[in-house]
């Protein structure tokens, strides 16, 4: 039976197995919906199928719900000696699957605009040695790469800038916890240890950019260990 109303988006179709829910029970189990209701109205499509069965073997009640949205289809499921409990445990879920999904779409729909907005490569108005660079990591000398590979600081710290709001944890720190600096310093880092097995085919640009990403990621899991390593390093730019 369905028991959608007018006005709601929220399709819903109560199929039972074994069993009859009163009018009331259904009454109640359609008031359980206000905020997955809610929750689905922005989306165009959006079907909940809800099955109850009753097993009288072991004399209990089997919930499942479907719920289908554009895009995507949702499940979940119960089990209780009353059909109730066994009901909203399975809205709940639903509640939370739904939230999840909408701040994927939320997230992809960001990242979608920030990579817009960055796709430009990282270039800089200055030559950049190569062979300098690769003479200080052979030489093992931090301070001396770390000069040839200067002219990319601007570029990387506005790429940084933008990349940080992908992560409310450490942009929430800015300026207080962290700098955009310390992260520039770690990619740059990240870059001389890693400099002999970049990849040849890759500009040096872009081979820069792919190390913003972990450097953020090191900075949100060991946030102890990269102020460590980054401290340990400065003192040879301070020499």
């Amino acid at each position: 039976m369905s028991f959608s109303e007018k006005g709601y988006s929220l399709r819903i179709e109560l199929d039972t197995k074994g069993c009859v829910l009163s009018a009331g029970e259904v009454a109640d189990m359609e008031e359980d919906l206000h905020t997955l209701r809610k929750l689905v109205a922005d989306f165009p499509v959006a079907n909940l199928y809800i099955t109850v069965v009753h097993h009288a073997k072991h004399e209990d009640y089997h919930v499942k719900t479907t719920l289908t949205l554009s895009g995507n289809t949702l499940f979940s499921g119960d089990r209780d000696i009353d059909v109730r409990p066994a009901y909203e445990r399975c809205v709940r879920k639903l509640v939370k699957k739904v939230e999840a999904y909408k701040q994927r779409l939320h997230d992809d729909a960001k990242l979608a605009k920030q990579s817009a907005e960055t796709h430009h490569a990282l270039t800089t108005t200055q030559v950049i040695d190569a062979d300098e660079l690769k003479a200080a990591v052979l030489h093992n000398d931090y301070a001396r790469f770390r000069r040839a590979a200067d002219p990319y600081e601007e570029g990387l710290s506005q790429r940084i800038g933008r990349w940080i709001t992908r992560y409310p944890e450490i942009e929430s720190g800015l300026g207080v916890e962290i700098r955009i600096a310390d992260i520039v310093e770690d990619v740059f880092l990240n870059a001389f240890e890693q400099f002999e097995r970049r990849p040849k085919n890759v500009p040096l640009g872009d081979w820069l950019e792919g190390l913003i990403d972990p450097s953020i990621q090191a900075f949100i899991h060991s946030p102890d260990e990269e102020f460590a390593k980054i401290s340990f390093k400065r003192a040879f730019l301070e020499e």
